[in-house]
């Protein structure tokens, strides 16, 4: 019996989420699977669960930060990606543009939506959560970006990301990205690994 589809649990703000998202398309060449991705808020996980981001919890940690970096190009090698570049507005305030990956799902343009998101954070790295900015970065990527972040505000679209948000926690979700095949659950870019061996039947 095969297992069930990976969904990959993100949040654009985090850039391991967005080097994960780089990484996927080849998994899912080599294995069959197709992965489903669940937007959630970062900030809500934290905040549910005590979490700090690692810019906090890396901060101050002699040799910490260095084997973090360490292990990014290890995964960028590992995985034949194109590094991210630092969103110089980083922390950037993701709340609308995942409630507009929500709206993107109901406007049947989610992929499309994933794509371009990522790419204003962290390839032509914006600062996304100035409404201006985001609409008419999303606009270039070939997205109607003001009707996407007009339906962020919603309540069924505000709902269903708390929805999102809750569920993960509820599964054992403490930050992003977290994956999970069937009920096991996979936390860090580095698990990739592990998930595509999962679903490869290793």
């Amino acid at each position: 019996m095969s297992p069930a589809a990976p969904q990959f649990m993100f949040d654009f703000g985090s850039p391991n989420a967005f080097l994960s998202h780089e990484a996927i398309p080849a998994i899912e060449q080599r294995t069959g699977a197709k992965f489903e991705y669940v937007p959630i808020l970062l900030g809500g996980i934290f905040k549910a669960t005590n979490n700090k981001s690692p810019a906090e919890t890396l901060a101050g940690i002699k040799n910490k930060r260095e084997f973090h970096a360490l292990e990014t190009e290890r995964f960028i090698k590992r995985f034949h990606v194109k590094p991210y570049i630092w969103n110089p507005f980083f922390p950037v305030n993701t709340l609308n543009l995942m409630r507009a990956a929500v709206a993107a799902q109901l406007e049947g343009v989610f992929e499309k939506y994933v794509d371009a998101a990522f790419h204003h954070m962290w390839v032509e790295p914006k600062k996304m959560d100035d409404p201006e900015v985001a609409v008419k970065a999303l606009s270039a990527s070939g997205l109607d970006g003001a009707r996407l972040l007009a339906r962020a505000q919603e309540p069924e679209v505000k709902a269903q990301l708390i929805e999102n948000t809750q569920h993960a926690v509820e599964r054992g979700a403490f930050g992003s990205p977290t994956f999970f095949v069937g009920k096991e659950m996979f936390f860090g870019k580095e698990q990739l690994r592990e998930v595509e061996e999962m679903i490869s039947g290793k």
